[in-house]
């Protein structure tokens, strides 16, 4: 029996928010609408920079999984924190939402836990400037099988590609998720990871999971083509389900013969942080419950616009009143 909806595996890292405007991004070499990896010394040196201050529980697959949640799906997260103040506040901010953080912060050791310093300009961008810290040794022994066993659904953040470890951890999980009747998938995560890896990326769609989410730039990355057509036929060849999403032109959506282009309402985002990662949740409310893929679109579409239209990559409004108001549940 399923235990579990849900169950993300991702980087734990503790989103701090700031206003700036593009003066600043170059004045501090901060390139704009990108995800930076920085190291510890920048990390703090950004930090110490930041004018208004939003701290809140982030990462990818984690932001999804809170989505999810809000949701009233049963979840867990599978990720690393190091016993130390931010290690602490990431992992109770988890578990007060009612998502099972499944590892306790690791004590001891030199390595802190992970954080993102995000600049958001008034055009909406953000730049994120990420140190992964301790995040990064994330291994199999992180990675419980009775828990990866009993989800219906897995998620793994592609951003752990970055270690042979991570990659070893994914395809455990995902074959257990698998074995115990759920279905595995991924967030491709960014261009430059699937750059990184993109034998390994293929490897794992074609042969363990059964779904994969990114957006044009990410699923044109895999097969090295700047033509997004022909990069979502070839990652639907590989892959049962596919999820191309494609900003203000909505997402497309591929399952065997059957494909569907859902349209958004085009708007100017207040804060355009975790809108991907709210798409997913979504979705993946809409695939667990059954739904076809069009309201599993649009219920994506929902989420991804509520979060744009406010500071913060987590949902401040009650999603599922937005999907009563538009028929979906």
């Amino acid at each position: 029996m399923t235990q579990y909806e849900v169950v993300g595996i991702g980087n734990a890292v503790v989103d701090v928010i700031s206003h700036a405007d593009d003066a600043f991004l170059a004045e501090n070499g901060i390139e704009k609408g990108i995800m930076q990896l920085i190291e510890r010394d920048r990390a703090e040196e950004l930090y110490g920079k930041m004018q208004d201050r939003l701290q809140t529980p982030g990462g990818s697959v984690a932001n999804t999984v809170a989505g999810a949640g809000a949701l009233g799906m049963k979840t867990a997260f599978i990720g690393r924190v190091h016993d130390d103040e931010l290690g602490r506040f990431y992992a109770k901010a988890m578990t007060d939402i009612g998502i099972d953080f499944v590892n306790d912060p690791v004590p001891g050791g030199e390595t802190p836990t992970s954080r993102c310093m995000i600049f958001v300009t008034p055009d909406g961008e953000r730049s994120l400037n990420t140190y992964l810290g301790i995040s990064t040794g994330l291994t199999s022994d992180d990675v419980s099988q009775a828990v990866t066993s009993k989800a219906k659904l897995m998620f793994l953040e592609g951003y752990l590609f970055d270690h042979d470890a991570g990659k070893t951890a994914f395809r455990e999980a995902a074959r257990a998720a698998t074995a115990g009747g759920g279905m595995a998938g991924i967030a491709i995560s960014d261009p430059f990871c699937v750059e990184r890896h993109r034998a390994d990326f293929l490897d794992l769609i074609e042969n363990d999971l059964g779904y994969v989410i990114g957006n044009e730039a990410e699923i044109r990355a895999l097969w090295e083509t700047d033509d997004t057509e022909t990069a979502i036929a070839k990652t639907a060849e590989i892959c049962p389900l596919v999820v191309c999403t494609r900003s203000g032109d909505g997402v497309t959506l591929i399952r065997g013969d059957e494909r569907v282009d859902v349209p958004v309402k085009k708007v100017v985002p207040v804060d355009a942080t975790g809108a991907g990662d709210q798409f997913a949740a979504g979705f993946l409310y809409g695939l667990a419950n059954g739904r076809d893929l069009e309201t599993c679109g649009r219920m994506g579409n929902i989420c991804a616009g509520e979060v744009i239209s406010h500071i913060g990559p987590r949902p401040e409004t009650d999603i599922m009143a937005l999907f009563k108001a538009e028929g979906l549940v």
